[in-house]
């Protein structure tokens, strides 16, 4: 049955059904050949598109930002508005809806990003949530399927850190949805959610997926095809830097960590931004209390040849274009 995304918003992947993905990955695809290939987009012509940030970004505001233009749309960025201060979300919503074709959010509330859908009349696509960051999966899957010489349903992934934050909640979910081995590498007391992990596990009793959790690094990693982290800490957590360090200090990916897959070509994964290095402040200041050079990951892994890092990065761009192009576009 052909795919009809039109009017559709993304709040989070689980929403979607494994052949809507597989069309936006498709997509994705062929919008990543198009922009290389030099070709002009006339697909988000004429539409009006209103991006709201509640949190710092650096990948999402520049990829929603480039993929519009890059399509003939354009864009407001909209850091300064009233939206829950003088005026609640729902007349936020409602009024944005009349001048605007689509609406990107990303802060800290998954109810914030589904009031807007609730009330808004177009479609709103989630930038990040505390609970849920959509865009950011589809652009793993992509550069998996461009790294990994497997279809993605016999690809094994090692998420390993904060299992319970929205990357792991959102890989966790969409492995289950696309038929991937997902291995959740974490202390227990960061395993995602229960409820989640019992729907994970029904959607990949249909799907051919498979849910495992451990807090055990090498078995985890063990002839897994990539290892994914993320940031210990996250956005709004940042007064449990201590607490997160002495919880995760052993599942920093490392060589060690690396060599331990026995897979010579697995691939390393983050979403970014990365502490590898005292390039930072935050790392500095990380450096100075608590003596680490380097977070979640070191950077000997962060700039190896097993490092997609910056191909995933790109790809956040072309995969939120098919995004907006699949629900507001003329494709």
């Amino acid at each position: 049955m052909p795919v009809n995304l039109k009017g559709r918003s993304l709040l989070a992947l689980k929403d979607y059904s494994p052949e809507e993905i597989r069309y936006l990955l498709d997509l994705s695809r062929d919008l990543k050949a198009k922009k290389r290939s030099g070709i002009r987009g006339n697909l988000l012509d004429g539409k009006n598109i209103v991006i709201i940030f509640e949190k710092t970004s650096t990948r999402t505001r520049c990829a929603f930002e480039t993929a519009a233009f890059d399509e003939g749309g354009r864009v407001t960025f909209l850091t300064n508005s009233q939206m829950g201060a003088k005026e609640s979300i729902e007349d936020t919503a409602k009024v944005l809806g009349r001048y605007y074709d689509g609406i990107e959010f990303r802060g800290f509330k998954q109810e914030t990003v589904e009031s807007l859908a609730e009330h808004a009349g177009v479609p709103v696509w989630n930038g990040l949530t505390d609970m849920w960051h959509p865009t950011q999966i589809l652009a793993d899957f992509l550069t998996i399927e461009e790294h990994v010489a497997k279809p993605l349903n016999k690809v094994k992934l090692a998420y390993v850190g904060d299992a319970r934050n929205n990357m792991g909640n959102s890989l966790m979910m969409a492995a289950a949805k696309m038929g991937l081995g997902f291995r959740g590498v974490a202390p227990s007391n960061l395993f995602p959610n229960d409820e989640l992990v019992a729907e994970a596990r029904r959607i990949a009793a249909d799907t051919g997926a498979t849910i495992e959790l451990t807090d055990d690094v090498n078995v985890g990693v063990k002839g897994v095809d990539v290892i994914y982290t993320d940031v210990w800490v996250s956005m709004g957590e940042e007064d449990r830097f201590a607490e997160r360090i002495e919880l995760l200090k052993n599942y920093q990916v490392n060589q060690a960590m690396l060599d331990a897959t026995g897979n010579p070509d697995v691939k390393f994964m983050h979403c970014l931004p990365a502490f590898h290095d005292l390039e930072t402040s935050v790392g500095r200041k990380v450096k100075e209390e608590f003596g680490l050079v380097a977070m979640e990951v070191t950077d000997e892994v962060f700039r190896s040849r097993h490092s997609v890092v910056f191909d995933e990065a790109e790809n956040r761009m072309h995969t939120i274009k098919a995004v907006m192009a699949a629900s507001i576009g003329s494709c």
